[in-house]
């Protein structure tokens, strides 16, 4: 009997002791009061009252939204900024022995670092500036923690809430800048059109000028292409005369005709030589005694009456 109560007692000891540890966790074990190891994920048996688990730590990433709190720009604006801070604890005995409070201490800190960080912008800094702002935080907190075991990931600055005058002059600012956008992409668009219409103008005298050039062009081509064709046709003519055998007379005639044709419906007046008049004299008498070169037809002869035959009647 004494050894069956000894047993169950031993088994209760060892089921007592046994402790899992989930994943992404560890526990800090204290062994009488004393650092003594780091458990991870898996199953674990410690000793009772002698072992102490002093610290759950999880190992997940974690989230710290600190509330708005005032902070004063160079230029003695006071705002409302709240940060969240992304963070995770890679070590859990420096989370555990490191400070009281970390967490605390993190939040704490993220405000001084703020404060001090905007104290040195602006006002029109501080809101174009908050990329700038998140990493320098991030820089301090992660380099200040680490004797914690935290390690800051990434700050981001949620809100920043400028006094309401601050906002009504800021939307006034807004307005009028809108307002002047506005009244100069008019104005572009009126220079756009007016330019365009002045261009398309232009382009059009352009062309009415080279139409009328070359209408003038062709005219004169016209009429060069119809001296040519009548010189031409007269020189032809010429040839064909002497060809004909016709003499000087004759040849000067043509030349005169052709100085009558030319002069025709005009103010002009054409002096013939008195060789030329005597040489057409002659040239007529010499035709009309021999019948040379007479190209005049004789008249037709009256037809004689048709006799009547009596004896037929």
């Amino acid at each position: 009997m004494p050894y069956i109560i000894a047993a169950v007692v031993v088994l209760f000891f060892l089921f007592i002791g046994i402790k899992i540890v989930p994943q992404a966790t560890e526990f800090v074990i204290e062994f009488l009061g004393k650092y003594q190891k780091t458990w991870s994920a898996g199953i674990h048996w410690k000793w009772p009252v002698i072992q102490v688990i002093a610290k759950k730590v999880t190992l997940k990433e974690q989230v710290l939204d600190s509330p708005p709190q005032p902070v004063i720009t160079k230029d003695n604006v006071t705002m409302q900024i709240d940060t969240v801070i992304y963070y995770a604890i890679y070590d859990a005995k420096l989370y555990a022995y490191g400070a009281v409070n970390p967490i605390s201490a993190l939040a704490n800190l993220a405000a001084t670092t703020l404060r001090n960080l905007v104290g040195e912008l602006e006002l029109d800094d501080t809101l174009t500036s908050r990329d700038t702002i998140n990493g320098k935080m991030t820089a301090i907190l992660d380099e200040a923690t680490d004797k914690w075991g935290i390690k800051v990931h990434r700050v981001e600055l949620k809100n920043i809430i400028p006094p309401a005058e601050i906002q009504n002059a800021m939307e006034k600012q807004m307005k009028a800048e809108r307002d002047r956008r506005e009244t100069l992409l008019e104005a572009e668009g009126h220079r756009a059109a007016v330019i365009t219409r002045a261009e398309g103008d232009k382009q059009a005298m352009i062309l009415a000028a080279e139409g009328e050039r070359d209408a003038r062009i062709a005219r004169a081509e016209g009429e060069a292409r119809a001296i040519f064709l009548a010189k031409k046709a007269e020189a032809d003519g010429l040839k064909a005369l002497k060809e004909a055998g016709a003499d000087e007379a004759i040849l000067e005639l043509k030349k005169y005709e052709a100085l009558v044709s030319m002069s025709n419906g005009r103010a002009a007046k054409i002096i013939v030589p008195t060789d030329a008049v005597n040489m057409t004299k002659a040239n007529v008498l010499f035709s009309e005694t021999t019948g040379l070169g007479d190209v005049t037809q004789p008249a037709p002869e009256a037809p004689s009456p048709e006799k009547q035959d009596l004896c037929c009647d």
